[in-house]
Formats: structure tokens, sequence, C-alpha cells
């Protein structure tokens, strides 16, 4: 939905609220957040819930860009927990992360669906999510942050290995650190 500016507003999330220790629990209780994101020059807002997301947690995680160890791309991945980690995909994909943390301990969420929008490169194009993003902090100055909305009862959401890892290998690759909800 959109929404101007003035419309009422869920309590903004605050980016230390996603420092954890257990990014995969994290992953799951993001499910149903509002993901909010502020067009600047028009001032229109766009809410939608969050229906599908992936924990890469750690250097351990073969399918987590930090097991190959600390670059310039996953920097952000090891900062604080809040912040953006927006990389780009097969050349023409934006992938929205959330970094997790604690501070130096690479993990982070992918935002793979949204209400009304399925795939995690679909959801950066409609919502105009690029590379200008990466690094800043989950707050509604960034133009994108997330508020809070009430836990989805866990019958409604399904634990399934994450897509498109088969490289990680067989264990990394079928655990169960993609949640999906069905909210229709």
């Amino acid at each position: 939905m959109t929404f101007k500016s003035s419309f009422l507003m869920a309590r903004i999330l605050k980016p230390a609220e996603f420092t954890s220790a257990d990014t995969v629990r994290l992953a799951r209780e993001l499910i149903g957040k509002q993901l909010v994101r502020t067009d600047t020059a028009t001032r229109i807002v766009q809410r939608l819930r969050i229906i599908e997301t992936e924990a890469y947690d750690g250097p351990e995680d073969l399918a987590c860009h930090a097991s190959k160890g600390r670059t310039t791309r996953t920097e952000v991945m090891f900062g604080p927990a809040g912040h953006w980690y927006v990389y780009l995909i097969y050349g023409m994909h934006q992938m929205l992360n959330l970094v997790t943390g604690p501070q130096d301990y690479p993990a982070a969420i992918l935002i793979r669906g949204l209400e009304s929008v399925s795939g995690p490169g679909r959801l950066t194009k409609r919502l105009g999510i690029g590379k200008e993003l990466n690094s800043l902090p989950a707050k509604r100055q960034s133009g994108l942050h997330l508020e809070d909305a009430p836990r989805v009862d866990d019958a409604l959401v399904k634990a399934t290995p994450r897509i498109g890892i088969d490289y990680a290998g067989p264990d990394w690759s079928q655990r169960p650190y993609r949640f999906v909800a069905d909210l229709a």
C-alpha cells in the first residue's frame, strides 16, 4: 500500500534491536514486520509486510558472503547491526539484507519477499532500492526502515532450506534458514 507521510506509523524498530546472537531466530521474527520505503522527493511512503526471509549466519556458513573473509563488499556485514547490506547479483538484481551482528560477527538476513511482491530482485526494483542504501542504518532518515507488527502465528510460517545455494554443500544448503509465511 502507498500512504502519504501523515499516516500514523507503528513503532519504528531501532537498529540496535537487530543485534542478535541468533540470526536464524531473528529471520523468523521479521516475518510480518513492515518494511517501509519513503521516497525523499515525493514523501510517498510504502509499507509492506515481510513474508519471506533467509538467514546467513557468520563465517562458517558456506552460503554467507563472509565465509570468503572480510572484503570491501562484505565490510558492512562486520559492522553494527541494523544496517542495510545491498549488493548486486547476476549483474542485474539488487539484494536487500539486514545486518544482525554483533559487531565483527558477519551475519545478515536477506529480505526475499513482501506481501504482493515475490522475489528479492522484484522487491528492490518495486521499492527503488539500490546500492545507495548499502551500509546505511535502518532508520527513517535513510528512506528505508522497519516497523513493528504483531508476531505471525507459527502455524502460518514454514521453515525451509534456502534457495539457490547448492554451492554451499549439502549441510549448509539444506539447513532450514528460510522462513516464508502464507498470510493470504
